[in-house]
């Protein structure tokens, strides 16, 4: 018999010693025991891991991941409790990356100036996700890192953002074009004229001066999306906030085919870049988009016509 309370205790803990975030995972993992309590089961079983994964059933996207989240959890118990049984892997498909959606520069100029729309009149608001968005498409960041950012991490003078604690516990330094320094030294004067003192620590603010969360930017890119033809009414899949940064990347790799520029050595600098750990999840951009496959098919065919 093992306490899953107390495991699970010992198990996050020693999971977010090795420098893991484990936030989500916290949650659906509190999630899984209060299952088993339910259950009355104190050993973890694939038939009971495989129940609770697919839960609910309509939600086919997450079971794979829910289920992984046990088996690590499971292999952690069955050094305590060998009568603990790990689910297999491949019991349930895995999630596949969405495919990215590149937008065009008129698409990028469409959705900015539909923020600048947003209401109350005389807010910052429409500023903030004009901003915003702006950003991201300009410096490839992820949503949490733009949302997360504070004005000192903001050094306008010399022209980098500072990024902090990121995705996978890393920081790094983003250095900014003058345009997009100007762009966001016009938001700081608006933003400090408009709330002064009463501002959050945060770069960019709410409408009220508090910090900005992801499901209220979410729901203001899915009214402009809806707004400017990127998105139908009702749909529930299209373009995401996310698909701007990954514009950045493919944009960035395609300048650099074009340029003539020697795409492996320049490979890991974009990958620093964008916060990647690994750089394999760089060259993943390199099959994501057609269009950066037809340069790479180039590059190559040009190689070997070289060749005596």
């Amino acid at each position: 018999m093992t306490d899953l309370h107390s495991a699970l205790e010992r198990y996050l803990i020693m999971r977010k010693g090795l420098g893991y975030k484990y936030q989500h995972q916290t949650r659906r993992l509190a999630d899984f025991v209060s299952f088993m309590e339910r259950r009355e089961a104190a050993t973890i079983t694939t038939k009971l891991a495989m129940e609770w994964a697919t839960l609910p059933p309509q939600r086919h996207a997450s079971w794979a991941l829910r289920l992984t989240d046990v088996r690590g959890f499971a292999r952690h118990i069955a050094n305590i409790d060998p009568t603990t049984q790990v689910p297999p892997a491949g019991l349930l498909p895995s999630l596949k990356r969405a495919k990215p959606y590149i937008y065009s520069d008129a698409e990028i100029d469409t959705l900015l100036a539909a923020a600048l729309s947003l209401p109350p009149t005389g807010g910052l608001r429409r500023w903030t996700y004009h901003y915003l968005f702006g950003l991201i498409a300009g410096t490839g960041l992820r949503l949490s890192e733009a949302i997360g950012l504070e004005r000192d991490d903001v050094d306008l003078e010399a022209g980098v953002l500072t990024v902090r604690s990121t995705k996978f516990g890393k920081s790094r330094l983003i250095p900014l074009h003058p345009t997009t320094c100007k762009a966001l030294r016009d938001y700081a004067e608006r933003r400090d004229a408009q709330f002064a003192s009463r501002c959050s620590p945060h770069f960019f603010v709410a409408e009220r001066g508090g910090p900005l969360r992801h499901q209220y930017v979410h729901r203001v890119f899915w009214r402009l999306s809806r707004e400017i033809g990127l998105r139908r009414p009702g749909d529930r899949t299209g373009p995401r906030v996310h698909d701007l940064r990954h514009r950045f990347a493919v944009r960035t790799l395609l300048g650099w085919y074009r340029e003539g520029t020697d795409v492996e050595k320049k490979l890991p600098a974009l990958s620093t870049y964008l916060g990647h750990t690994c750089v394999r999840d760089t060259y993943w951009y390199l099959s994501a988009c057609p269009e950066l496959m037809q340069e790479a098919a180039r590059r190559l065919d040009r190689r070997w016509e070289a060749k005596p």
